[in-house]
């Protein structure tokens, strides 16, 4: 009961509502004539409702098969009012997830956090990227620009930097990424792609644990909003592709519970995060489904992104890479590292993130 009276909480708190003497919540909005300014905006935005940090690579291991990680931290303002007096009022909640994709294992090793600001290391900050729940963090460097990610769990230990080798590519109109036909259903986003890996990770308990030398490429998007999905959306699904050549491609799509397209972006970008071709002329199709035996969910995990006149095909890693969220941000969802190919030829590795499969996301 304790489990299931959680799960009812979680989803509840996000959700705005009236505070009485303290005064009702009234979420930031996007706005499309605002322009992404850093540092500040490494930092989060705690008058929006939602913002997510969102880390995903390939790694090389010496003596092993290449691996998967994410790492993603995710704020949500809650409807409590700031001027509520109450000390133990949870206004800002932060959830975090990690997870490694072995090969030699077959599905995911993933582990969760959350936990209301404030007791307990729990704190982000809004001049830069510095986040955490006790001893799991992101933190970038002021000075040098470096991330450094530190995850201590059960099964999991993440002691990797990333280095960016550009400055962060804003997605859609300079930052402002619609996300549905309304002008509200839009986010401020920007991303981090061929970011440079090196550190240490170790998977298993006790003496069972391995560890590796770890270096590879990633990916990170940072995204905030108060109001991202249309009524008729069902969910997402999104690529981020480290391209081999240097450049990067971003595309997504925001479905409906019958499947169609209800909005699509994408962007392609050469070395150095040149945009070289910007779309909405996107068509997924399901190439494999897998289906998981926990949710019942059934993921498109390989399929053809036609985005203009290039067929990218994408390749799992592996097919299980669902992620069982219900003791965080809630329900199912798939997360996993990919191979992309065009004509047959590699072309980029990347992650394929398919929301909304198992139940309509609620955001």
């Amino acid at each position: 009961m304790k489990r299931r009276a959680l799960l009812a909480a979680l989803p509840w708190l996000a959700l705005p509502r009236a505070e009485g003497k303290e005064g009702a919540v009234i979420y930031e909005e996007v706005r499309k004539d605002r322009r992404l300014v850093f540092p500040r905006d490494y930092g989060a935005h705690p008058g929006f409702r939602t913002e997510w940090w969102y880390v995903t690579g390939w790694l090389e291991r010496p003596a092993a098969p290449a691996c998967g990680f994410q790492i993603t931290f995710f704020r949500s303002r809650t409807g409590h009012a700031d001027a509520n007096p109450s000390r133990f009022a949870p206004k800002q909640l932060l959830f975090a997830h990690a997870a490694l994709a072995l090969p030699e294992k077959g599905k995911l090793i993933h582990e969760e956090r959350s936990a209301r600001t404030g007791p307990g290391g729990v704190r982000y900050a809004e001049t830069d990227t510095a986040l955490a729940i006790a001893d799991w963090s992101l933190v970038r460097d002021t000075q040098s620009g470096v991330y450094q990610a530190r995850i201590i769990g059960r099964e999991l230990d993440f002691n990797i930097r990333f280095v960016p080798v550009g400055a962060p590519v804003p997605q859609g109109q300079d930052g402002y990424s619609q996300k549905g036909p309304r002008p509200e259903q839009s986010s401020h986003y920007y991303s981090e792609p061929q970011l440079e890996v090196s550190g240490r990770i170790a998977a298993g308990r006790g003496a069972a644990q391995r560890a590796w030398a770890a270096g590879g490429r990633a990916w990170l998007d940072h995204e905030w909003s108060s109001t991202l999905l249309d009524e008729r959306a069902a969910g997402w699904d999104w690529i981020g592709i480290n391209l081999d050549d240097g450049g990067s491609l971003m595309a997504f799509r925001i479905r409906t519970s019958e499947g169609a397209t209800l909005w699509a972006h994408a962007a392609r970008r050469g070395a150095g995060g040149r945009l070289l071709k910007e779309t909405a002329d996107i068509r997924w199709t399901a190439k494999r489904v897998w289906n998981s035996p926990r949710s019942q969910a059934r993921y498109p995990v390989a399929a053809e992104v036609v985005v203009g006149s290039e067929a990218w095909l994408l390749e799992p890693l592996m097919d299980d890479q669902e992620i069982d969220a219900r003791m965080s941000t809630g329900g199912f969802y798939w997360e996993g590292a990919v191979l992309a190919s065009i004509g047959g030829a590699r072309v980029g590795r990347g992650y394929l993130e398919l929301t909304g499969y198992a139940g309509k996301l609620k955001l």
